[in-house]
């Protein structure tokens, strides 16, 4: 079998109501799988106005918006109309890459007829509940991704770092790699812009410390913040760069009252706003990869981040960035500090890094979760 008789169903959470890197990753593995010659339906909430268009053939499925934060929805489930649309499409294999309802029921209509199912996982969703004053819910979340997750067939993650927390947690014996690339011709030291950077006050021989993400609670903001009141608090000069928008942006604002809010950019705007930073700083523990991360490295960045999921794999310690302790804020302003006060070393870093993100090929990495569909229908029909 190779791709082109591949047949997939990929039931999403939030195709592309928000750009976000699970997002754009799987539109990036459906455009990749379309170009092989495979079919691909997609099943997912939509909303009049996504953040883009989607890729490939989108089928709309019911939702209901998140109370507070209403750019995501979660689907309710698979309406009858869905159920025939699916049958219809015939698929040999079924992709879920969200524990919603609908990818549920969808995991469950095709172990009834004996088609397999692989399951990608994009975020550490059991660790959000500590961001909204609710972690005592962390193992209930836990305990209820695992009850979907083993009746997979295989999952795939984007780092071996959470293949090895999902092992920990015991949410399926077969979980492979999916990571991630990162597009060159956007994110590069070449597209450097001082004037763009002068547009918000920062003066080219200021050092702009960057945060790029949704703004968000989970994405470390908290910390970002106390790390910045750390910093100001020893007298190191700097300027915060912030690229992304979301909900917590006034929250951030208030404790971040100097820095610089980019707003929301996409494209050659991202690449640019990216590699006019001097460093990046993500704190964040919930990322499964960490595009960002090599975003910046890309762009000849050093990165300070949390040592968590993701990141660890990116970011070798005292080569291409350092790796903190999650929430050891003394510990995050020495090194956003080092890279303040010396020039050399984040050239140096930065340099390092850029080397090691020329391994993320796109093509080479979306095969790879192609290579897994051949395999498991392929086992599923040798009776494995």
């Amino acid at each position: 079998m190779d791709t082109s008789q591949l047949r997939i169903a990929l039931f999403s959470g939030n195709y592309n109501m928000v750009r976000d890197g699970a997002n754009q990753a799987l539109n990036r593995l459906v455009g990749y799988l379309l170009r092989q010659g495979a079919a691909v339906r997609v099943y997912s909430p939509v909303v009049d106005k996504p953040d883009f268009p989607p890729t490939g053939d989108l089928v709309g499925v019911a939702s209901f918006a998140i109370p507070g934060r209403s750019e995501y929805r979660v689907a309710t489930g698979l309406s009858r109309q869905n159920r025939e649309d699916l049958a219809a499409f015939a698929p040999n294999v079924v992709h879920i890459s969200a524990p919603d309802f609908a990818c549920r029921q969808a995991a469950k209509w095709a172990r009834d007829r004996d088609i397999p199912v692989l399951a990608s996982v994009h975020t550490r969703f059991e660790t959000y509940p500590r961001y909204y004053k609710l972690g005592f819910l962390e193992p209930t979340v836990e305990n209820w991704l695992r009850k979907l997750y083993r009746r997979c067939d295989a999952l795939v993650a984007p780092s071996q770092s959470m293949v090895d927390v999902l092992h920990e947690q015991r949410m399926n014996g077969d979980i492979g790699i999916w990571s991630r690339g990162v597009d060159r011709t956007i994110f590069n030291p070449g597209v450097r812009d001082l004037e763009w950077r002068q547009s918000f006050g920062i003066a080219d021989d200021e050092v702009a410390v960057g945060f790029l993400g949704r703004l968000v609670m989970e994405k470390g903001l908290d910390v970002f913040a106390d790390t910045v009141t750390e910093l100001a608090r020893r007298g190191v000069k700097h300027k915060v760069l912030v690229v992304g928008e979301g909900p917590a942006r006034g929250w951030f604002a208030e404790r971040v009252p100097d820095a610089c809010f980019a707003g929301f950019q996409a494209g050659a705007d991202l690449g640019r706003a990216v590699a006019s930073m001097d460093m990046l700083f993500n704190p964040s523990i919930t990322e499964t990869f960490g595009n960002v991360t090599l975003e910046a490295m890309a762009c000849r960045l050093p990165v300070v981040a949390a040592r968590a999921t993701g990141s660890d794999v990116l970011v070798a310690d005292g080569t291409t960035g350092r790796l903190i302790k999650p929430g050891d804020i003394p510990a995050y302003a020495d090194a956003v500090q080092a890279y303040v006060e010396d020039a050399g070393l984040r050239a140096q870093h930065g340099a390092a890094g850029e080397a090691r993100s020329l391994d993320f090929d796109w093509d080479r990495i979306n095969q790879a979760v192609a290579d897994t569909y051949i395999r498991l229908i392929g086992q599923r029909a040798a009776g494995k």
